[in-house]
């Protein structure tokens, strides 16, 4: 009855992760590590496969093994958070603009404090 759950959550969070890869405000690695979870409880090839994946497979072992993040990935990460927010106050404005902000000084302080 669980594998067939964790299945379709893995399935989900790599759908959410293949969304994350093209659009900057949402992130990618997060949702490849709950569907490395995920599979690792239903579908042990599935997780292999997001393991040796060339770009992302070294990001989720650094993760899992070190609980680390590499320094351009920050960059990127938080690059792509400022880039919102700039948008978010060029498109939206007040006060919507203080949401992104916040969002961006939250997470961002938490990925820049991260093991590298």
């Amino acid at each position: 009855m669980k594998r067939p759950l964790y299945s379709a959550l893995g399935l989900l969070s790599v759908a959410l992760g293949a969304v994350g890869a093209f659009l900057p405000i949402m992130p990618t690695v997060p949702f490849l590590l709950l569907a490395v979870y995920f599979f690792a409880r239903s579908n042990p090839a599935w997780e292999q496969k997001i393991l040796d994946h060339p770009h992302w497979g070294p990001q989720v072992q650094d993760w899992r093994e070190r609980r680390a993040i590499s320094r351009r990935a920050k960059t990127m990460a938080i690059g792509a958070m400022t880039a919102g927010t700039v948008f978010t106050w060029y498109t939206l404005g007040h006060p919507w603009y203080w949401v992104s902000l916040a969002i961006l000084v939250t997470c961002g302080s938490w990925i820049a404090t991260r093991n590298e």
